[in-house]
């Protein structure tokens, strides 16, 4: 069964650095939206100059140019034996469409990373990068960027009240992707506010769990239907 994996959590919740790690030990490509549209804009294809278009008048890449990012990627043969997916689906809406993309593929696992919002807004604001490169600065005591000696810097948005007001519109608009996926017996809530090497192990195991319901169920449906 391929590995199709969604992953889900606010602002802070170690998402990328997760998937990341997931994807590495699994073999199979982790795709993030920022790293698609950086893709499909560099590229040239049509929607990557529809998406170039709308992101040079300041404005949010709509569901539809989304959508068809995605479903281009997912097209790729790397994509055949799985992916980790990094912030797609937003909305419910994307959340539809990425069902009818997976149509004749194995299921897809979704994973909620769940932090309390104090511990998000901690780590938020405590986190630098480096101003020249861009790279997250890795211990506290970190004077330097390893990468390429730049001076670390707080992003404007990881100031307090943008912190505060990203978690809100958070709640507000990808929370309920919770509600759409909950129910299902491919979903896992994992505690994301532990160290990183515990998350990455609850995460594995949630996931292989979810992989074993899966596989069960499709054995019952071959019964059901002989």
């Amino acid at each position: 069964m391929a590995l199709n994996v969604v992953m889900l959590g606010p602002p802070g919740a170690g998402k990328g650095t997760q998937a990341d790690r997931f994807a590495a030990a699994r073999g199979i490509p982790k795709i993030s939206t920022g790293d698609i549209l950086r893709e499909a804009v560099q590229a040239g294809s049509e929607l990557g100059r529809r998406a170039q278009a709308i992101m040079a008048r300041g404005e949010l890449v709509g569901d539809d140019v989304m959508i068809g990012i995605v479903r281009e990627r997912l097209a790729r043969p790397d994509a055949a034996r799985g992916f980790v997916l990094d912030g797609f689906p937003r909305t419910v809406a994307q959340a539809e469409a990425l069902d009818a993309l997976m149509a004749g593929r194995d299921p897809l696992i979704v994973v909620d990373l769940a932090v309390a919002t104090e511990d998000l807004v901690g780590r938020l604001t405590s986190r630098r990068v480096c101003g020249a490169c861009g790279t997250n600065r890795s211990h506290p005591a970190e004077a330097a960027c390893g990468k390429c000696g730049g001076a670390f810097v707080q992003r404007a948005d990881d100031a307090e009240d943008v912190v505060r007001e990203r978690l809100q519109v958070y709640a507000r608009n990808t929370r309920p992707l919770l509600d759409f996926y909950g129910k299902r017996p491919t979903f896992r809530a994992v505690d994301g506010g532990r160290a990183p090497d515990a998350v990455a192990a609850a995460l594995a195991a949630a996931i292989d769990d979810a992989v074993a319901r899966a596989q069960q169920g499709d054995e019952r449906r071959r019964e059901l239907a002989r």
